[in-house]
């Protein structure tokens, strides 16, 4: 994750780890390796180019050993990687069968393609991640279910309820959120094959089964081109923010709730320097820094959806600065929940009427 947790000492605090090693050089790298192998791959199987042609592309991929400076120059001065990356690729494919690497591509097929990848490897993480989240929550509304509390509506005391009805304020969304990503699973991680222009043009009229190919070669879904049509993109933000603003009610409802003169809940909190008998709630602080900071992510993200004409390097650009962030905030949030979650525990006691 670029910005902050790029620091070694906030990634300590903030955590994602796991999600963030979708988004380092190396792994974009091998993701767009596997793209073009693919891609040669399916245009053989059409008869665009050799089949020795791709088989030697598919070995060039598999061994390939990047000249990783020239790919930082080349993506400073072209704004994108492939064209590099299709220059060193193309040399140590070699004769005769340079000219098939990367035929009829263009440098977005390339990395948009890698990057559905990447989300699908990030989704499946959240869904396992969502699935036990919710797995905890049950097992505290079966230990704890019958403890009363007092509810709050607008910081003021209500009526009694118990920790059962709290935790269902929590639990729903997140299960709402894990059955919304399965739609999104399948419209969302799809091929992009489109040529210059994204006509698909350039594949001598075979373009519509070489994305097919690619597809099932890759575990992706087939779709037409969608080079600056960027609505899937905004709908995956949207569902990362929206899991984080749930991540953020909890975690604000269990630091109200674990104040002093409310003491609902027992936490594992965070030491003071000045102040030794206090016990910070400093996963549920995180978890409602990350709710903001994905809400705000989001709005920029949603810049993107203007992409001039048939493709824009602006809005293209603001996807690679923002998306990784957003993906491994949710990341984080979804951690420090579950942190959260395995040290809580409700102090019984009977509510004011």
């Amino acid at each position: 994750m670029t910005g902050a947790t790029s620091r070694p000492l906030v990634s300590a605090l903030v955590g994602g780890e796991a999600v963030g090693a979708i988004f380092s050089n190396e792994a974009e790298l091998a993701a767009l390796l596997q793209v073009e192998a693919a891609l040669a791959a399916a245009e053989a199987q059409a008869g665009l180019i050799e089949a020795d042609a791709a088989s030697a592309i598919a070995e060039t991929c598999d061994n390939f050993r990047p000249d990783w400076p020239g790919l930082a120059e080349g993506l400073a001065k072209d704004g994108v990687i492939v064209p590099e990356l299709v220059r060193q690729l193309r040399a140590a494919v070699g004769a005769p069968h340079a000219a098939a690497v990367h035929k009829g591509a263009t440098s977005q097929d390339i990395i948009d393609t890698a990057l559905m990848l990447r989300l699908k490897h990030a989704a499946a993480i959240f869904v396992n991640g969502l699935g036990t989240l919710a797995a905890l929550l049950r097992q505290l509304k079966t230990r704890h279910g019958a403890v009363p509390l007092m509810a709050h509506t607008r910081m003021q005391r209500a009526v009694p309820f118990t920790v059962a009805d709290k935790i269902d304020t929590w639990l729903a969304p997140l299960e709402r959120q894990t059955a919304a990503l399965r739609p999104i699973n399948s419209d969302l991680f799809v091929v992009q094959l489109g040529g210059p222009v994204g006509t698909r043009a350039s594949f001598n009229g075979m373009g519509d089964a070489i994305a097919r190919a690619m597809a099932d070669m890759l575990g992706l879904s087939d779709a037409p081109c969608w080079h600056s049509q960027r609505d899937r993109i905004a709908v995956f933000a949207s569902w990362l923010s929206v899991t984080s603003g749930i991540f953020g009610k909890i975690g604000q409802d269990i630091a109200l709730m674990a104040q002093n003169e409310v003491g609902d809940v027992g936490i594992v909190g965070g030491g003071s320097s000045a102040m030794p008998h206090k016990s910070n709630p400093v996963q549920a602080e995180l978890l409602v820094a990350l709710a903001r900071l994905n809400a705000g992510l989001l709005g920029t993200l949603n810049q993107a959806l203007v992409h001039e004409n048939e493709r824009s390097g602006a809005a293209w650009t603001l996807e690679w600065l923002v998306l990784p962030q957003m993906t491994v905030a949710t990341a984080a949030g979804m951690e420090k929940a579950t942190t959260l979650f395995e040290g809580l525990h409700f102090l019984p006691g009977e509510p004011d009427s």
